[in-house]
């Protein structure tokens, strides 16, 4: 097998399923290249949808939506060997696809498909300036990765040799997937799991032989699996537990360390470590057999602090009459900062590839929640008085995932009044609940309390407050909060007609 322009990253792996032959006017003595074969397949028509069916799963599964990997499947009668997969710009590639007369250009086929809700991989390569495509030597298009086959070589119940591609990004997951369709589907050739390899050579000449279906062998401590399990068991009654998962194992040590060699086929890619050995073994013992025993140590479940405080919070702001609201945490850039007057300031995470606009990047605030829902309830009795204590997301270097959640509570109140006492009625009762003492007189330079403070410095005000209607909560000194009224242009922009009055603060501060 030949490749041609290879793209960044990408690896191939082939398959071949045949029944009579080899491939047109190549014997197998003159061949350039290895081949995988499977001889004389006979598959029933129940099992053909069994087939269609595993590729479709190891699709959704372990092939990530393809996005990992993508198999192709062809009828190898219609095709001519060597094939070669090629990177090419998407005018230079035209074809007839699956279920279609016509041929299209390959940018003209992402455009048809757009509106196919069932071809969900579109923006694997949508972007890229060349998209992979595989050909036979006499440059048929076999398929357009991860896209859709071509017509020419489609498959049918009267197909007689099945050739199987394999593209992927992940060299280790297409090597696992070749091996589970070549497997799985060799006990219907005339001469059951037997296969020929193939030969795959590379563009820097290098040439690899696939599929490589030799059993893997671990070695596992008889106590790593009984001791796992929590049953008493020898290493004859682990082998006869093993050989019930199809598994062969055998003692290789005995004494006070006794070692099980345990042969895993090459569809068990799922057993990596002991503890899976041990699985297999415990679901052939039957887990309603496994005695129930006391745990050596005591546990008691309960409440992380945060969420405790959060339930306390939530219980008095809504016995102060507002109504709890849930929003998304994911909203557009444009409603985390512009529709909110403030600028773009990169704080928050946004998505590689959202689904739509909406769902773009994670909120910073809770504010474009709130208003989105008193927009949506405009046509409710006023006044609206809502509250939601939910998570926001900041960029943060310091973290391992370079993100940190903080929980946040805010109240908006909207009416034909502004409301502001209301608002600043809700932060004092918050303070109350937690125990907070308002500072009398932070002149004296005691900062053991709160205090709420208007901002001296038109530089340090929040734009979607109108200016001089608005203030900082100060705890201990820091502030952690800001309340004020909302600017008539930030109400605009959501749709509302009524002037409202909004606070958020900073939840984790008071642990």
């Amino acid at each position: 097998m030949e490749y041609g322009l290879e793209l960044d990253d990408v690896t191939t792996e082939k398959a071949i399923i045949r029944k009579e032959k080899h491939l047109d006017g190549v014997e197998d003595d003159e061949s350039t290249e290895d081949e995988d074969v499977l001889y004389k397949i006979e598959v029933p028509a129940n099992r053909y949808k069994s087939f269609i069916d595993l590729q479709d799963k190891l699709h959704q599964n372990i092939c990530r939506r393809r996005t990992l990997v993508a198999i192709g499947t062809h009828d190898l009668d219609t095709l001519q060997g060597p094939f070669t997969y090629e990177a090419l710009s998407p005018e230079e590639i035209n074809f007839v696809p699956l279920k279609q007369e016509k041929s299209f250009r390959a940018d003209e086929l992402m455009e048809l498909y757009k509106s196919d809700m069932k071809l969900k991989f579109l923006h694997i390569i949508e972007d890229s300036p060349v998209y992979p495509v595989i050909y036979d030597s006499n440059r048929t298009v076999l398929s357009l990765p991860p896209i859709i086959n071509g017509a020419r070589s489609a498959i049918t119940l009267r197909t007689k040799n099945v050739f199987i591609e394999c593209t992927a990004t992940d060299l280790t997951k297409a090597k696992i997937v070749l091996n589970t369709m070549v497997s799985m589907f060799s006990v219907y050739c005339e001469r059951k799991f037997e296969v020929e390899p193939v030969e795959v050579i590379c563009s820097d000449a290098q040439s690899c032989i696939y599929p490589y279906l030799s059993s893997f062998d671990m070695e596992v401590p008889l106590a790593k699996i009984t001791g796992r399990i929590g049953v008493s068991l020898d290493a004859s009654q682990v082998t006869s537990l093993l050989t019930k998962m199809q598994l062969h194992g055998e003692e290789i040590s005995s004494g006070e360390e006794s070692i099980i060699r345990v042969s895993l086929p090459p569809t068990r890619s799922d057993v990596l470590e002991a503890c899976d050995v041990a699985e297999d073994v415990a679901i052939a013992y039957g887990f309603n057999n496994i005695p129930r025993t006391q745990p050596v140590l005591s546990t008691q479940g309960r409440q992380q602090p945060l969420t405790q405080l959060g339930n306390l919070i939530r219980l008095e702001i809504a016995s102060a009459g507002f109504t709890e609201v849930l929003t998304w945490i994911l909203c557009s850039n444009e409603e985390n900062f512009s529709m909110l007057n403030r600028k773009d300031d990169k704080t928050s995470v946004t998505v590689a590839n959202p689904r739509s606009s909406d769902f773009e990047a994670t909120r910073t605030s809770l504010m474009s929640g709130l208003l989105k829902t008193v927009r949506e309830n405009n046509h409710h009795p006023k006044p609206i008085k809502i509250f939601e204590m939910g998570d926001v997301v900041l960029l943060d270097d310091t973290k391992d995932v370079g993100a940190k959640n903080s929980r946040k509570v805010a109240a908006l109140y909207c009416n034909q009044s502004s409301g502001y006492e209301e608002i600043n009625g809700l932060v004092q009762k918050i303070m109350q609940i937690v125990d907070v003492p308002w500072i009398e007189d932070p002149q004296v330079g005691d900062n053991n309390g709160y205090l709420i403070a208007a901002s001296k410095e038109k530089e340090t005000e929040d734009t979607a407050f109108l200016p001089g209607r608005q203030a900082s909560i100060i705890l201990n000194g820091k502030q952690v909060g800001t309340l004020g009224i909302v600017h008539p242009k930030v109400l605009g922009n959501f749709d509302i007609n009524f002037p409202c009055s909004y606070m958020e603060m900073d939840v984790e501060c008071f642990l």
